[in-house]
């Protein structure tokens, strides 16, 4: 966004697609909203890590994408999978611990997949996801076959040791990957001024002669501008390119969190003056691509998806005892 609030306007996006921006984005924070009034309800259990507040990111790095480019995440998960095109109900399944949830209800928030749709996973090991997405490059520059590998991963994910070994690599063997750094200023609790001793996170690849970019992750225009850069970068044979998106979370590191490392003025401010939905909302009325009538529209149909998940995922049912005994080991006749 621009000094005064406002988002940077993008040429290239027609009213159509400014529009379903919007709409991605209200999903995946309805989507969130609801999955955390059913963890208060006692429907979810384990950890839950909501995305409330960083839509844009995901969302803009989406529609510079190509068919075939893979995603890859840590634990805060869920708005890459909806906007991937997993399936709603499957995924608020999966977090209800259902049969129907794309993990068979094994895996919860923070581990599900979809091989059909090239996301290969939330993770919970902080920073495991790096090595892995540089893998998923590593397969498709052996392959020939023009994909991008896409690796989120956290402002305290940065500091892991197993990142900065898939950097080096990556850029030895100039890999198609672009790293994107999700640093919503906290990690887990500690604000980045005093968990990192250098805060600019774009030039953590400067040593391995990977290029970065700042870009503010609260503006879904400027993530698309430098998310197709980016990904021109890597899938023109240039090697690895690093996004600092820098967002901000609502809501606690999770569910368990209070949050209470930081006040409710700054929160208040980062919802009123620089929300990536509200912004975008705004843009939509002042240059007439939608009036109040068809963002009502959108909000019901948004509410509906979000409902029918919610409802799947309690009438589901959980998986047979015996699923406990699958996907854990593979035996083959010698």
């Amino acid at each position: 966004m621009t000094s005064n609030g406002k988002m940077s306007i993008n040429s290239n996006v027609n009213p159509k697609e400014k529009t379903e921006l919007y709409k991605q984005m209200l999903l995946v924070r309805r989507f969130e909203e609801k999955a955390g009034q059913l963890y208060g309800m006692g429907f979810i259990g384990g950890f839950c890590h909501l995305y409330i507040g960083q839509e844009a990111v995901v969302i803009g790095m989406n529609a510079v994408k190509k068919e075939g480019d893979q995603m890859i995440t840590g634990y805060r998960d869920h708005g890459h999978m909806l906007v991937c095109g997993m399936d709603p109900k499957r995924v608020m399944a999966e977090l209800t611990g259902r049969a129907s949830g794309y993990s068979r209800g094994k895996g919860g928030s923070m581990h599900m997949f979809s091989v059909d749709k090239h996301f290969y996973g939330g993770h919970g090991i902080v920073g495991a996801q790096v090595p892995l997405g540089t893998g998923l490059a590593f397969a498709n520059k052996y392959r020939e076959n023009g994909n991008v590998s896409l690796a989120y991963f956290g402002d305290g994910a940065a500091n892991q040791g197993q990142v900065y070994e898939a950097f080096n690599m990556a850029k030895l063997w100039n890999l198609p990957v672009v790293y994107v750094i999700e640093n919503n200023r906290y990690g887990m609790g500690t604000s980045i001024e005093r968990h990192s001793s250098t805060t600019d996170l774009s030039q953590r690849g400067a040593s391995f002669d990977i290029p970065g970019l700042k870009v503010d992750g609260m503006d879904v225009f400027a993530v698309m501008e430098a998310g197709a850069k980016a990904m021109e970068h890597a899938r023109s044979g240039k090697g690895p390119f690093i996004l600092e998106m820098v967002t901000y979370r609502y809501r606690g590191h999770s569910m368990s969190d209070p949050a209470k490392y930081r006040s409710r003025e700054e929160v208040n401010e980062m919802r009123q003056e620089h929300d990536p939905i509200t912004t975008l909302k705004e843009l939509l009325l002042e240059d007439g691509d939608i009036d109040e009538a068809g963002l009502k529209e959108i909000d019901a149909q948004v509410r509906k998806i979000v409902t029918e998940a919610a409802e799947f995922s309690q009438s589901d049912p959980e998986p047979d005892p015996s699923e406990l005994f699958t996907d854990i080991l593979i035996e083959e006749n010698v």
